[in-house]
């Protein structure tokens, strides 16, 4: 059975603000409703190793929702952080620190890490996903192009892979390209399908 008859009777709700993660799910022919907004302080232990953020933030999401679940609600919540040299690289407050961020991918390999948990009113499953990314040496007048042009200050690394830095700027990457753009489709569709076969 596919995974749109599969949860047929059930809803889908997606808490996140991201149009890429709405533009995802509604690619893998998934229907949800959004959220309404709340707030959450996305805090973690310093202690925590950067590659486990997204999947701690994933999960402090869903506990901070504010409603109680029905029966037949079923929550979505994730984040995405890059991370290079052990460094997480959130969104950029402004110009100046997404060209710093850009800079320091410039040339190298980093990696994007997205956090996903599933929850309804009796339980919850959540994963995480890594994709490695290698960019080629950016030229100052490149970031600043991209910079000023897409004005990424609402994504984690301060870029895009669907924009133009993705065609012009990523030499290779090792993973799933959808998870760059912040959602791990492919997983979650396998993951979800054996979330309602296993009630």
């Amino acid at each position: 059975m596919l995974l749109h008859e599969k949860l047929r009777d059930k809803r889908l709700i997606l808490a996140s603000r991201s149009p890429r993660r709405r533009e995802l799910l509604s690619g893998a022919g998934l229907e949800y409703r959004l959220a309404g907004d709340y707030e959450v302080e996305e805090r973690y232990p310093e202690t925590l190793p950067a590659e486990e953020v997204p999947e701690y933030l994933a999960l402090l999401k869903s506990r901070s929702y504010p409603e109680a679940l029905a029966p037949d609600e079923i929550l979505l919540t994730a984040d995405t952080v890059v991370v290079l040299g052990g460094r997480i690289l959130g969104k950029p407050h402004g110009r100046e620190e997404a060209v710093e961020m850009l800079s320091a991918l410039s040339g190298s390999r980093h990696r994007v890490v997205s956090g996903v948990a599933i929850r309804t009113a009796e339980r919850c499953e959540h994963f995480s996903v890594s994709t490695d990314v290698w960019f080629r040496p950016l030229a100052r007048e490149e970031i600043e192009y991209y910079i000023d042009t897409f004005r990424p200050f609402d994504k984690a690394g301060s870029y895009g892979i669907q924009e133009w830095i993705g065609y012009a700027a990523i030499e290779r990457i090792d993973g799933s390209f959808y998870n760059v753009m912040g959602l791990p489709v492919q997983q979650l569709y396998v993951r979800l399908g054996r979330f309602l076969e296993n009630r």
